[in-house]
């Protein structure tokens, strides 16, 4: 088991400013993906055949929109689909999900004729009124003597679906609950109405799980998801991390700026990993700052950045142009088309240049970012807050223009805030605490390695920099050396982007995202920056 001291309330600083934005969905690349080519003297990467792309995409749309029998009829084995999918549906009490096609691969030898395409995928299956199921699978498509047909197997519905194992959902209603914040004081859903949805507080709320069951059986074998919060020990009240005063203003701060929009927000002690304020807009909705599933835009690059640093493959002072444009598969541009001619990598960092972190993909290998994330920032590992979470996942490219878009936080990358206000405390801090919300939780063991001391130093230096010259500037007005790094996350090619924040202090780390925004300092910063502001104040 693993536990964590409490502060003592009076003694500790009241300051608080950490903050941490994240998340966004993203279909192409960090915000900017148009037009298609291979860069100078470098072959094209094989491309999946297009209408092999159009089947895939159909059959998820159809899917989605609830034409069971019209997806079914774009796969190799129509009887069969429609008959699992109505089943997966029904079974599970969803809704209508939504499914977002990624990056289309090829899928058979080099040159081969007539080779098929492999299409990832992200769900998100709203589960009676429990919450949302968020989840990745993969769509194979081959040729047939009919065209094009998405190969049928159970696992393209969810991977843990298959010949020997089911899913099952188990609903229950929760108990009156009672819960207590880091120093024992009661907390209300009168006075944090977020902590509703996270923790289940005022009782009578819906709670459940999704089981991975044995099909003949019916033994559980596994949770895939889990709704709602666990009970408190013995009956006694919830013990939390929270911090009263801090949840109070991050739940002020993302009323007063939302105007509508759905925002998730975390921020945890840099110290230990917990969690001192979790709060979501709107207040009582969705969990997304535990349970959303966003791609992280520029906040990334502070990872990115920390690889870079702790190979030696850059210094701040290194040279690395930042042009409009750079093509890798598809063309990549800055926000505006901006362009720093003759930048440092210091510059590039601050005023968040995408071109020059995708000039900078060769000096890191495929699987790089995957491992390095793994090792020093503790994502890959199934954590347990203590509530029901998403892990963050950082797959390996499939091809070098994902790699490129990887590295300033699009592509197939996957967190949230949780995710990224842990990666703001690590980075900071050079060492790796599980977030905790819940005191007492058995927690897996995460084994990860400690980020170089020099590598802390310029990640601080750097992110302090994009406060006093760079892109958060908002947050300039904030007593403290308060660093951050701001984040536009693109969802579509031609619709609103996600606004990203993380920013740190001596205590927390906080990450904040908030969907339809035009950008991470424009949506993000105010919310952080009266945060923090109102935290130093006290």
């Amino acid at each position: 088991m693993t536990t964590h001291r409490a502060g003592t309330g009076r003694a500790r600083r009241r300051r608080w400013p950490a903050v941490v934005v994240t998340g966004v969905l993203v279909a192409g690349a960090a915000g900017w993906a148009v037009a298609y080519g291979p860069l100078r003297g470098e072959e094209a990467p094989r491309t999946a055949d297009p209408e092999a792309v159009r089947t895939a995409r159909a059959f998820l749309s159809s899917w989605a929109a609830g034409d069971l029998a019209g997806a079914a009829r774009l796969t190799d084995s129509p009887a069969k689909a429609e008959e699992t999918l109505r089943n997966f549906t029904a079974g599970l009490e969803i809704a209508k999900p939504v499914l977002t096609a990624g990056a289309a691969r090829v899928d058979g030898a080099e040159g081969a004729e007539g080779a098929g395409a492999r299409v990832p995928y992200r769900a998100k299956m709203p589960v009676a009124e429990l919450g949302t199921w968020s989840y990745g699978s993969e769509l194979a498509v081959a040729r047939t003597d009919a065209g094009w047909r998405v190969r049928w197997e159970l696992p393209l519905i969810h991977p843990q679906l298959n010949d020997k194992q089911r899913f099952k959902l188990v609903e229950e209603e929760s108990a009156e609950l009672a819960a207590v914040d880091r120093d024992g004081k009661a907390i209300s859903a009168a006075e944090h109405p977020s902590l509703v949805s996270v923790l289940g507080l005022g009782g009578g709320k819906p709670r459940g799980e999704v089981q991975v069951v044995d099909r003949i059986t019916g033994e559980t074998r596994a949770t895939a998801v889990r709704f709602g919060p666990d009970p408190g020990e013995g009956g006694g009240p919830l013990r939390t991390t929270i911090d009263a005063r801090t949840q109070a203003a991050a739940e002020k701060a993302l009323a007063r700026h939302l105007d509508g929009r759905n925002a998730g927000l975390v921020a945890v002690r840099i110290d230990s990993g917990e969690v001192v304020a979790v709060a979501n807009g709107p207040a009582g909705g969705f969990n997304r700052a535990f349970q959303g599933t966003y791609a992280p835009g520029s906040t990334w690059k502070v990872v990115t950045s920390a690889a870079l640093l702790a190979k030696g493959a850059v210094t701040p002072e290194t040279r690395v142009d930042c042009p409009k444009y750079l093509t890798v598969g598809k063309q990549f541009h800055n926000v505006e088309t901006s362009e720093i001619p003759g930048a440092s990598f210091r510059q590039d960092f601050i005023h968040s240049c995408n071109t020059a972190f995708v000039a900078l993909r060769g000096r890191l290998t495929n699987d790089e970012m995957t491992v390095f994330a793994k090792d020093h920032f503790g994502i890959g590992p199934e954590w347990k807050t203590g509530v029901g979470s998403v892990d963050a996942e950082v797959p390996v490219p499939a091809t070098e223009t994902e790699k490129a878009a990887a590295l300033f936080g699009q592509g197939r990358l996957r967190t949230n805030p949780l995710a990224m206000a842990s990666v703001t405390a690590t980075a900071v801090s050079g060492k790796f605490h599980q977030p905790l919300l819940v005191k007492g939780t058995e927690q897996p063991a995460v084994a990860t390695k400690p980020l170089p001391s020099g590598v802390v130093k310029q990640l601080r230096s750097l992110m302090r920099d994009t406060v006093t010259d760079g892109s958060a500037k908002v947050l300039a007005s904030v007593p403290g050396e308060v660093g951050a790094k701001t984040g536009t996350a693109e969802v579509t090619e031609d619709g609103n982007n996600n606004g990203w924040l993380v920013a740190y202090d001596g205590e927390i780390a906080v990450a904040c995202v908030v969907e339809g925004a035009k950008s991470g300092s424009g949506s993000a910063g105010p919310v952080l920056r009266d945060l923090l502001a109102e935290l130093a104040s006290g």
